[in-house]
């Protein structure tokens, strides 16, 4: 079983307040785009998991999807094993949400190759138990999350062409994005608007990382200096990506972070139906 494994930008994210265990209260939409690890899945007799991957540090134990194929096996009693190969596609620790993309995968193929049968609800709870959003990369499209992001809320479509990531090669962990912010004061939170989408796109992340990073402010003026409609950092970071209002001028935008050496990729936003179609029926 082969299975594209989707990446994801947000759109918007407000952090509400502080919660228990030491998780924050967020409000945030997010999309899927064409951006995507492929994870191949084959049974084996022997009751082993084996999870390698093309970036060698992916490989063994310690990786999400070993840790959730291990507890689906033991859970379920699943009698046979699986070796699980991760061609890794999307940045790592970018803000860009592949290893919880790759966590739901894990969670939707091995629940049809070992015959599990679980049911949404159940789904659901395994991918909260792993991290806090994996929730929405069980469903894709666009998509409201709530509490620490884990709550999610099927939303319309948000459709756009011409997005451009830029990655400048820098691990960002969540912890200190989340660890320097300054909250909201009372009734100064920002709100999104579906119906204008990129005028009310915003990252309470964004400020924090910007003076801890001086190299992802540089990146974010250069991409509003080359032309986008809109640039901002993608969850925690570092990926960054700017909206152009057509594809030369993403291209034009493109060939010039290229020359920087940074990675970038030309994407856009997925329906929910295109994105379910990656997995099996």
């Amino acid at each position: 079983m082969l299975i594209a494994s989707y990446a994801k930008i947000n759109l918007f994210l407000e952090v509400l307040g502080r919660l228990p265990g030491g998780y924050h209260q967020v409000n945030t939409v997010l999309s899927g785009i064409d951006l995507f690890d492929e994870i191949k899945y084959a049974l084996t007799e022997k009751g082993r998991i084996i999870v390698w991957s093309s970036v060698a540090a992916l490989s063994g134990q310690a990786n999400l999807i070993y840790r959730i194929a291990n507890y689906l096996q033991n859970e379920y009693e699943a009698q046979a094993g699986v070796e699980i190969y991760l061609d890794k596609r999307i940045p790592i620790a970018a803000g860009l949400g592949g290893g919880s993309s790759n966590a739901a995968n894990a969670i939707v193929a091995l629940d049809k190759l070992w015959q599990l049968n679980l049911d949404p609800p159940e789904r659901e709870r395994i991918a909260a138990m792993f991290g806090s959003d994996i929730n929405f990369f069980l469903t894709g499209g666009t998509a409201l999350g709530e509490n620490r992001g884990e709550r999610i809320s099927p939303m319309d479509d948000i459709l756009i062409d011409n997005i451009l990531l830029v990655n400048p090669g820098i691990a960002i962990s969540a912890g200190s994005a989340y660890g320097a912010l300054e909250l909201p004061a009372p009734g100064e939170s920002k709100r999104f608007d579906p119906q204008n989408p990129v005028a009310t796109m915003f990252n309470r992340l964004e400020h924090a990382v910007r003076a801890m990073y001086p190299e992802v402010d540089r990146l974010l003026s250069k991409l509003d200096e080359l032309g986008a409609m809109k640039s901002m950092l993608s969850g925690s970071g570092s990926t960054c990506f700017g909206i152009f209002d057509n594809a030369k001028s993403a291209s034009e935008a493109e060939a010039y972070f290229v020359k920087t050496g940074f990675y970038t990729h030309h994407t856009r936003t997925i329906s929910r139906r295109e994105y379910q179609r990656c997995f099996p029926n």
